[in-house]
């Protein structure tokens, strides 16, 4: 019954939950175990739903074709660039705010759809942070390509979620189902740490990016394993 009940929909908590005091001889009335238990098996299944959503949105190769795609590519640079027009879809403008080349969707393999969609919640969000990271990327000595290193930190924020380092973090925040929103709300916390870990850390050069990657992936992992944290941005 408890094996069982870690793998339950949102629907069945309530009967899972009778099964399982049943099982265990706790009395029905208790409404405060009933509660308690009720958003620890949310918690639970949600987390392994959440996972599968988010890795089910990375295998989403980003398509020139189709248009939803176009239209959250050109909302990213509206957002991060209101007061400059793209002169055209393939474009070195897209350097600008931190992409590789002419053409954005090229930087988008490893993370898939994920990556922009990330990218634009930031940017949507928490639209004066993500300018001020975006200001900070394009220091003359201390300066990093921003796109790039937000498709980076969404394969971290991914990789946290998957191995479950980011249960604490999402049980304390969520008294219930985790949904979507709440892994781009952990991501968006990266991106504006990392900003802040980057210039006080002062690398030699962008050369050393993965080095000191590592080391704020060493640090936000630390973080984690307090079970009381909860990583985010306030807006």
């Amino acid at each position: 019954v408890l094996r069982n009940a870690i793998n339950i929909d949102e629907a069945e908590v309530e009967r899972c939950v009778r099964d399982v005091m049943k099982e265990k001889k706790i009395d029905q009335n208790d409404t405060g175990f009933k509660t308690n238990l009720c958003i620890s098996l949310l918690q639970i299944s949600g987390y392994k739903k959440l996972y599968l959503n988010v890795e089910n949105l990375r295998k989403v190769p980003y398509d020139s074709d189709n248009e939803e795609h176009e239209e959250r590519l050109i909302e990213l640079w509206n957002l991060l660039m209101p007061q400059e027009n793209l002169k055209a879809r393939i474009t070195k403008q897209w350097c600008d705010i931190g992409f590789q080349g002419d053409d954005p969707k090229t930087d988008f393999r490893g993370m898939g759809l994920l990556g922009l969609v990330n990218l634009v919640y930031f940017s949507k969000h928490y639209t004066n942070e993500a300018r001020q990271v975006l200001s900070h990327s394009n220091h003359p000595k201390l300066g990093y390509s921003y796109a790039i290193v937000g498709i980076n930190l969404t394969e971290m924020a991914y990789s946290l979620l998957k191995n479950g380092a980011l249960k604490s973090h999402l049980y304390n925040m969520v008294s219930g189902l985790p949904q979507m929103e709440h892994f781009h709300q952990f991501y968006c916390y990266l991106v504006y740490e990392f900003d802040k870990f980057w210039f006080e850390e002062e690398p030699e050069s962008i050369m050393h990016f993965n080095q000191y990657r590592e080391k704020f992936h060493e640090k936000i992992k630390g973080l984690l394993l307090d079970c009381d944290v909860i990583l985010t941005l306030q807006n």
